[in-house]
């Protein structure tokens, strides 16, 4: 039976899917990586050969469950975290810790950088402002901080890249997750000559870059019999998490948007050309689909959010859970339904690992804000659920000023578990919400794009046709949305009026 396998190396683990030609899944395994390292507050750091294990004992299960074998996997498609930094040597040895995406550390290396090339040229050169999340600070970081580490770094690969690197050799990386970096051209779609300039790198340290359908190498001998794939196997281009997933939710044409909460939320829409923000406050990069753009807004810690109540307040529900009561996270929500929308005036900010858009400030911190002695467990789950699809909804905001169409949202990840959140972005989005059939995320858009680079489908438009289905629509309820539009309000006055406490917050816990 021909089938095709996607790959995505999330925060927490790393994933294999296979897919039928019918777009079915035929087997799905993850293999977990140890906990993100925290050795400071809002650092946060991994090991990149513990993705290389994990994807390991992802694909051989996945090919044991689905009782195929590797000669039957036509082609790979490659996805994942996006902006971590991953340095080579000249052996191909990983040097030192990975800083990922959600490390915050590079503050003074943002607006170093800034300041050498110009904020006007900065955007010129990447359509985007720098950021503390984005690829390049962190290179800066390294350098100084680990000069003889940087010293012997001859390579540097993003997340899945280093995967690609150990499953075929070849060092090559695609242009959505590129575009994350802080040094790629979006709208040229190619690395940025100026940026690398300033950053001192030269061409060789970055990898070759191609369209996310291109095959860049074949399965090694090596990877071969490391997983039970077939060596000579093609392996695409493959693209960054959000590209990929989007891809995987059907957004490949232009008034598409979704939006996906896992460690982090992201609203995102697909567009046929690059429209950048003027003012920085939301991502152009290119999209996973050859010769089209996308633009994102993203929530720093928005399934995190959740996760911290579970870890932190969820003592019933995980007790509940490990005694097989069922998923704790899915517990909380159902809670979460013994409050009223709006919380009684009780609101949260997710702002646990900084925030990116629209506030691109690494010091902001997260918290309940009107908490009184009448508010119950059940307001502060539903709170943290409002206050995830608040900041999202600033993002949607910028979509409408920037004239970008938003005709329905397609939901994915955690977010569209169940009744509860689904219901509360409905209608805090006000706006037609569509959840489907697959909830695979971005690995079954890295299974897509194996596809259409394999030639099964002529596109990816004619993939996402066949393969995708809706399973729900949901409209907005007319009173919740009046009430949250008036949340939302309040919520929106929040940030600058804390915004110049955060630093002061900041350097009280440094």
């Amino acid at each position: 039976m021909p089938v095709w396998m996607g790959i995505d190396v999330g925060t927490g683990g790393t994933r294999a899917l296979i897919l039928n030609l019918a777009g079915e899944v035929v087997a799905s395994a993850a293999a977990g990586h140890p906990p993100i390292a925290m050795p400071r507050p809002l650092w946060a750091e991994q090991d990149a050969r513990d993705w290389w294990r994990a994807a390991q004992a992802a694909i051989a299960a996945a090919l044991r469950q689905a009782g195929v074998k590797g000669e039957e996997v036509q082609a790979i498609g490659l996805t994942g975290q996006m902006h971590g930094v991953v340095l080579l040597d000249a052996a191909g040895e990983v040097l030192g810790p990975s800083l990922i995406w959600c490390d915050q550390r590079t503050q003074p290396q943002v607006e170093a950088l800034t300041a050498q090339v110009g904020a006007e040229q900065v955007l010129r050169h990447i359509a985007n402002p720098l950021l503390t999340g984005f690829s390049a600070p962190k290179i800066l970081w390294v350098r100084q901080n680990r000069p003889e580490e940087f010293r012997r770094a001859r390579k540097f690969l993003l997340p899945k890249d280093y995967l690609r690197y150990r499953l075929t050799g070849v060092y090559a990386s695609d242009v959505s997750d590129a575009s994350g970096t802080g040094f790629f051209d979006v709208l040229a779609r190619r690395w940025s000559a100026p940026m690398l300039e300033a950053l001192e790198l030269p061409p060789e340290f970055v990898p070759e870059v191609f369209e996310s359908i291109a095959v860049t190498g074949q399965i090694s001998a090596a990877a071969a019999a490391a997983t039970g794939l077939r060596a000579g196997t093609p392996v695409v281009a493959g693209g960054g998490d959000q590209a990929a997933g989007a891809v995987g939710n059907g957004i490949v044409a232009a008034g598409l948007s979704s939006a996906t909460l896992g460690t982090s939320g992201v609203l995102f829409a697909a567009t046929d050309r690059p429209l950048a923000d003027p003012h920085g406050r939301i991502h152009t990069f290119c999209h996973a689909v050859p010769g089209e753009w996308h633009v994102m807004g993203v929530t720093q810690a928005a399934g995190l959010s959740l996760r911290w109540v579970r870890d932190h307040l969820g003592e019933a529900e995980r007790q509940a859970e490990a005694a097989g009561g069922g998923d704790a996270y899915d517990a909380l929500c159902r809670h979460a339904e013994a409050a009223p929308p709006g919380s009684d005036g009780l609101f949260f900010l997710p702002y646990l690992m900084g925030e990116r858009a629209p506030h691109l400030d690494p010091d902001a911190r997260g918290g309940w804000i009107g908490l009184t002695a009448s508010h119950t467990r059940a307001h502060l789950v539903r709170a943290v659920l409002e206050g995830v699809a608040y900041s999202l909804r600033d993002s949607l905001e910028i979509f409408r000023e920037l004239g970008i169409p938003v005709r329905e949202i397609r939901l994915s990840g955690g977010g569209a578990r169940g009744e509860v959140w689904p219901r509360i972005q409905t209608d805090i989005y006000n706006a037609p919400c569509v959840l489907l059939a697959s909830q695979e995320g971005a690995a079954y858009g890295a299974a897509l794009l194996a596809m259409v680079g394999n030639g099964a489908y002529p596109s990816l438009a004619a993939a996402c046709g066949r393969c995708l289905r809706i399973a729900r629509r949901l409209q907005p309820n007319s009173a919740a949305a009046a009430t949250y539009d008036a949340g939302y309000a309040l919520y929106r006055d929040l940030y600058p009026r804390l915004e110049s406490w955060f630093p002061r917050l900041r350097a009280a816990g440094s």
